[in-house]
């Protein structure tokens, strides 16, 4: 059964605006990344993610959700490329076109590969 449970969701304000004030940043097209590791002492605890479609550029909220889900999507399937550090992930859509699946995924391999070699 493929799911992607609440434990892998980046949720709660703090948090999240700890990632971007002192996590590590770069570009995927279209994706820009940000990440940070932690130190996590249970095994349970895996990484977790945030991805974000901008308001800005995609006005409808059917686009946003469809971009998201992609993103999740491609995350979930690629997610043991990792390793065994735990991770706090943003994914920030920037391009102002949808782009097909294959080429999130694309962007998204080549990220969480740059990830697990810092």
């Amino acid at each position: 059964m493929n799911r992607f449970p609440k434990e892998n969701k980046l949720c709660g304000q703090l948090r999240i605006a700890q990632l971007y004030k002192e996590g590590q940043r770069f570009t995927a097209w279209p994706l820009r990344v940000t990440f940070q590791a932690v130190n996590i002492q249970k095994s349970d605890v895996s990484n977790q993610i945030l991805v974000w479609a901008p308001k800005s550029l995609f006005k409808k909220a059917v686009q946003r959700n469809h971009l998201r889900r992609l993103m999740r999507e491609a995350y979930r399937l690629h997610q043991d490329l990792l390793g065994e550090k735990h991770y706090l992930i943003a994914f920030n859509y920037m391009d102002k076109e949808e782009l097909s699946f294959a080429v999130i995924e694309k962007a998204v391999c080549k990220a969480l590969k740059k990830i697990a070699e810092s």
